[in-house]
């Protein structure tokens, strides 16, 4: 089975997308990436981003929100789904890695893997 491409934002790609992309980098059922929305993230999102995407994860309705303003032709053809995370934690907090991962593999769950 083909890994899904999957790519995790938030707003400046120091903590929540970031700490998603490391836990989730050796998942064998994924390939990973994470970009923030904000002009001073680490890495910020970028229309090849999209591209390269089969469902971008977002930590909070505003990174949805920007996606569609920045690339409203992307936001129309891939799945984008929120996952409610705040931004309250650090990179690598144990809170933040058992949120992410009890929110993100019920998502996979419930969403995602039924349809492959």
């Amino acid at each position: 089975m083909a890994k899904l491409n999957i790519l995790f934002v938030c707003s400046v790609n120091r903590m929540r997308s970031l700490t998603a992309d490391q836990i989730y980098s050796g998942d064998e059922r994924f390939n990973v990436d994470s970009a923030g929305t904000e002009p001073s993230a680490n890495v910020r999102i970028e229309e090849y981003h999209l591209e390269w995407a089969d469902y971008i994860i977002v930590m909070e309705r505003m990174h949805r929100n920007k996606i569609r303003k920045m690339f409203p032709e992307s936001y129309e053809k891939k799945p984008i789904i929120c996952l409610y995370i705040p931004d309250v934690y650090d990179y690598m907090e144990q809170s933040l890695i058992d949120l992410l991962q009890a929110k993100f593999e019920q998502v996979y769950r419930t969403e995602i893997a039924p349809l492959f």
